[in-house]
């Protein structure tokens, strides 16, 4: 499934910028994977459910940002690990040197310098761009995609573990209520 990169030369002249790039200048590296994982679950490429991605075609995509997610999860993995795996990727590394050499960003630091905020204000006037891009995946519609991206798996584990000891809690007091078990209250007594 061939498909076309987004790319706009919205702003002061100069050099063609694609999706990832207008996403690292509103949002940096995460914005950029945030981007990505979007774009791909909206071509089909890739599944998120639970906060966990899944991919579901097997033809690469042509951007290196969208080859760098999917080698990220060959399998089902969860969001958190690929934003960790792709944290300081070269495919991502070399966008932000691109947009470095053009002067749309600080080398030190890595800010948008004030030449990239205007070629980002230029291209969103424009309405070129998705709002996912500027915004984040909070301008997403309610759905699994939104809620993967934003919900904070790093403690993912231990909303799985307190669900649990919730319904062995569960099961252990519906197993006592049925087999008799102990009773804290006082009994009704008897007349005199």
């Amino acid at each position: 499934m061939a498909r076309e990169h987004h790319q706009t030369g919205a702003g002061s002249g100069g050099e063609v910028l694609d999706l990832y790039e207008y996403a690292y200048l509103a949002g940096g590296e995460r914005r950029v994977v945030e981007s990505a994982i979007i774009s791909l679950v909206e071509h089909g490429t890739l599944s998120l459910r639970a906060a966990r991605l899944r991919t579901i075609e097997a033809e690469l995509p042509q951007h290196p940002v969208e080859r760098a997610v999917i080698a990220a999860c060959p399998r089902s993995k969860r969001v958190q690990e690929v934003f960790e795996a792709l944290e300081h990727c070269d495919e991502v590394d070399e966008l932000a040197r691109r947009l470095v050499l053009l002067g749309l960003v600080r080398n030190w630091r890595r800010r948008t310098t004030r030449a990239g905020r205007r070629r980002l204000a230029a291209a969103a006037a424009t309405g070129s761009l998705p709002p996912y891009v500027l915004e984040g995946p909070a301008r997403l519609d309610p759905g699994p995609v939104q809620y993967g991206l934003l919900v904070d798996t790093g403690h993912d584990g231990l909303g799985r573990t307190l669900r649990r000891m919730g319904k062995a809690l569960d099961n252990e007091s519906d197993h006592h209520a049925t087999d008799g078990g102990f009773s804290c209250g006082g009994g009704g007594g008897g007349a005199d």
